[in-house]
């Protein structure tokens, strides 16, 4: 009789593209270090310091302080930010290309692409392919599946901002169905002199520190269930948004 562990995987699925038993579990959570320079990230908390343009942060339902205590600034599209959500952005795609050579299942997976092949036929990518991809090939997919969200940056108080409420950043909220089409969370850390604040996801029992310049991604969904602890002795600020799925009508040319 067969068990669990000597079952063999679908014949129609390559062996190469199903993850292997490792010591150490993924947890689909990685951080890049120095994502962004420290004097950028000081000027870009200068210009948050002294905007008018903050205002009390949101959740998915609207303004609620008991969850999440923060001044906000959504700069996308802002003229005034143009440059900061450019350079934001960038250092996003440095880390979400070393994020899919790590995870290429993350476009592979619900996408299930195809390229041309040697002799010009369609073939199925595989976690290989997608990995031996150097950087403009890489990009060259996530600019054909994947869109940057719109950007937050966003000021905790030291001892009383902080996003304490157990959240994902999944969800449905209104017709356009945009909050369903994020697929990745990030997270730029912008400072890092002040104690605590890490970003606490749930199940992984995981407390990431921020480190200044560092970015975080991971997963949207459930899952990933994760809050941002309160700093302390110093205020935080964090560039934060999502990694989406083009629409269907992009990917797929439908009408």
């Amino acid at each position: 009789m067969s068990t669990p562990d000597a079952a063999v995987p679908d014949k129609d699925v390559p062996e190469k593209d199903v993850p292997q038993k490792e010591a150490h579990v993924k947890d689909f959570i990685a951080v890049t270090p120095n994502a962004l320079a420290p004097e950028i990230c000081a000027e870009i908390v200068g210009h948050i310091r002294a905007s008018d343009a903050l205002r009390p942060g949101q959740v998915g339902g609207g303004v609620y302080p008991e969850l999440k205590r923060s001044r906000d600034i959504t700069i996308t599209g802002n003229p005034e930010w143009q440059q900061v959500e450019q350079t934001l952005n960038m250092a996003m795609l440095g880390a979400l290309i070393r994020y899919l050579r790590e995870y290429p299942q993350a476009l592979i997976a619900p996408l299930m692409l195809q390229q041309p092949g040697p002799d010009g036929a369609l073939q199925r990518l595989s976690a290989d392919d997608l990995a031996a991809k150097d950087d403009a090939g890489i990009i060259e997919l996530i600019r054909t599946c994947l869109r940057p969200g719109s950007i937050n940056l966003q000021w905790y108080g030291a001892g009383e901002g902080g996003y304490p409420y157990w959240h994902c950043e999944l969800y449905p909220r209104d017709n356009t169905a945009e909050t369903l089409h994020r697929h990745l969370l990030w997270t730029l850390y912008l400072n890092d002199d002040f104690e605590e604040g890490e970003t606490e996801f749930m199940f992984q029992q995981r407390k990431v520190k921020p480190e200044t310049g560092a970015l975080l991604i991971a997963p949207t969904a459930f899952t990933h269930t994760h809050r941002g602890n309160r700093p302390q002795r110093g205020d935080k600020f964090i560039a934060t948004s999502w990694i989406l799925f083009q629409r269907a009508d992009v990917l797929y040319g439908q009408t």
